[in-house]
């Protein structure tokens, strides 16, 4: 299972966001509709990095849990 967390351009965390990031967005921050924002790569492709909601842009990330191998 994916575990998803968006940082907004203030810097507020936003952790757990489950299976449908923008509905539990827009359900946290009070809003009804959330644009989907993009990003340029160096590669000139074009990505969906997040949620534009309200006053709010959303930046999308993947956590993925620290494990080592003991010896």
């Amino acid at each position: 299972m994916k575990y998803r967390m968006g940082i907004d351009q203030y810097g507020q965390t936003y952790h757990n966001l489950g299976t449908y990031q923008r509905k539990e967005l827009l359900k946290r921050l009070g809003y009804r509709n959330g644009r989907k924002m993009y990003r340029d790569k160096k590669d000139s492709s074009i990505v969906h990095c997040g949620y534009v909601i309200g006053r709010f842009w959303v930046e999308l990330f993947t956590v993925e849990p620290f494990e080592r191998r003991c010896k």
